[in-house]
């Protein structure tokens, strides 16, 4: 059967002499995997629009297993990204986790929407951190274990201040802090904007400025997070690291 649909490529690999396997996440049908036959071929019709990151419009014959592409087009190639060693980590990152935290032939078009938004600050010279954090927390919600950030997890009291504790999953007030003595201090910046980060519409993102502080200990809270919850692996994030050491 011959579909058409617009993705974003989140995965490459090398298949034989000339041929690639891209991964793709569409607004249509989901994530979808389609062999692109001569695609590292130079002067292949499919070589540009069968790289990583690139938002196109792809003709296919569908499968059972594989898909076959018959036809490519780039809307957005997101140069910048590729351009620039930072640029490509974050981005790399992002289609990674979502890669490993969706399932193939599920549509989700505002997912969609978020990788693209996503993808376009970072390609758009946005904050790469700021960025990359709005993507994780909503990336929580969208795996199921999203903590709680309304208020306390415990008594659900609303006024803070809060620490974060993730055994809990969630915000904890003064009253519960008993409950975790591994608990999280928290600015109430911090607080704010970790519940924003969950809610927040990523495509009304302005320009945004976070203090050092702000930053790290967002970062330590989803670090922590995501290792004790999701148990994944990503190769990506372990460069991303690399770097801020450089």
């Amino acid at each position: 059967m011959l579909k058409k649909g617009e993705g974003i490529i989140i995965r490459t690999t090398d298949y034989g002499e000339s041929n690639k396997i891209l991964t793709v996440y569409t607004k249509e049908f989901g994530k979808i995997g389609m062999m692109a036959r001569g695609a590292k071929k130079p002067n292949s019709r499919l070589s540009s629009v069968s790289q990583l990151f690139t938002y196109g419009s792809f003709l296919y014959h569908s499968s059972r297993g594989l898909g076959t592409l018959s036809q490519g087009e780039a809307i957005h190639s997101f140069r910048a990204i590729r351009e620039d060693l930072f640029k490509t980590a974050y981005a790399a990152y992002t289609v990674e986790l979502i890669d490993k935290l969706t399932e193939e032939n599920v549509p989700n078009p505002s997912l969609f929407k978020l990788l693209y938004h996503t993808l376009y600050y970072i390609n758009e010279n946005y904050d790469m951190e700021v960025v990359t954090f709005i993507f994780e927390t909503k990336m929580l919600a969208v795996a199921g274990i999203a903590p709680y950030l309304d208020g306390c997890v415990n008594c659900k009291r609303e006024e803070g201040p809060f620490a974060f504790s993730v055994r809990e999953g969630g915000f904890l007030c003064q009253r519960c802090f008993y409950l975790d003595d591994n608990r999280i201090p928290l600015t109430e910046a911090s607080q704010k904007l970790l519940r924003l980060f969950l809610h927040f519409n990523l495509k009304r993102l302005g320009t945004i400025s976070l203090k050092e502080k702000t930053k790290q200990e967002i970062k330590l809270i989803l670090d922590k997070y995501y290792e004790a919850y999701s148990g994944l692996y990503i190769k990506s994030k372990r460069f991303l690291e690399q770097l801020d050491k450089l």
